[in-house]
């Protein structure tokens, strides 16, 4: 029966909007926020809603954050690594920078 990989990871730290949290390495940027306790990634530019992480797959796009200082990155994508920085994202990115 096929069975989900629960080998022990290495921990890393990351920055997950400005605070420092322990993951595992090989966690996705959303799962991260997710064990985090986050309840929400971001804010919806339509409504102002609160959003979060749906599908986890890169269908959705309800898990848009800004990582490392790049706006609207689909978290769920994006391996988390020593360091990262992981911020919600509230309403539409500026294009102006």
């Amino acid at each position: 029966m096929p069975q989900l990989d629960r080998r022990p990871t290495k921990p890393i730290m990351v920055l997950i909007n400005g605070n420092e949290c322990v993951v595992d390495a090989g966690d996705s940027a959303a799962a991260a926020t997710i064990r985090a306790g986050l309840g929400w990634t971001r804010t919806s530019p339509v409504t102002g809603d609160t959003r979060a992480p749906y599908c986890l797959m890169g269908v959705c796009f309800e898990c848009l954050m800004t990582i490392d200082g790049e706006t609207s990155v689909q978290a769920c994508l994006v391996k988390v690594r020593p360091g990262m920085r992981i911020d919600m994202q509230s309403g539409a990115p500026s294009l102006v920078e």
